[in-house]
């Protein structure tokens, strides 16, 4: 279960408004793997860390959106130790454990790369719903 999320490394650059046509290429990677000792309460419980990477790059290089950061999972120590020994051999996660995952760096990488888009005049990094007349 996911227990803790938080970014370590925010950067947005915006290059220039010359360009009329560009694309957005999101790409979010898990970088790391590892085990981390949690606190909670008094008490420390075994943990893992997912540390990722998730960028928003406009082309032809017209900005770049570069957000990294920690997700915390705590489970029994048996899945614990599925989930580091599956990273270690394949650099790969289990279903179960890579959806969750993801889906919660997306959301939050998303939301965070949409709010600062908008501070440099960016688009969005992903289309926003838009009310059409007919």
């Amino acid at each position: 279960m996911i227990v803790g999320f938080n970014f370590n490394k925010i950067n947005i650059e915006k290059k220039t408004t010359k360009v009329t046509k560009f694309k957005v290429k999101n790409n979010v990677n898990i970088k790391e793997v590892d085990t981390l000792d949690l606190a909670v309460g008094n008490e420390k419980q075994k943990g893992v860390v997912f540390r990722f990477e998730f960028t928003s790059a406009y082309e032809p290089d017209v900005g770049k959106i570069l957000l990294a950061g920690e997700l915390y999972w705590m489970d029994n120590e048996k899945k614990l130790k599925e989930i580091i020994n599956g990273w270690k051999k394949t650099k790969k996660l289990q279903k179960d454990i890579l959806t969750p995952v993801m889906n919660t760096i997306l959301t939050k990488c998303h939301i965070q790369a949409i709010y600062l888009s908008s501070i440099v005049n960016l688009p969005s990094p992903i289309p926003l719903p838009r009310i059409r007349s007919k």
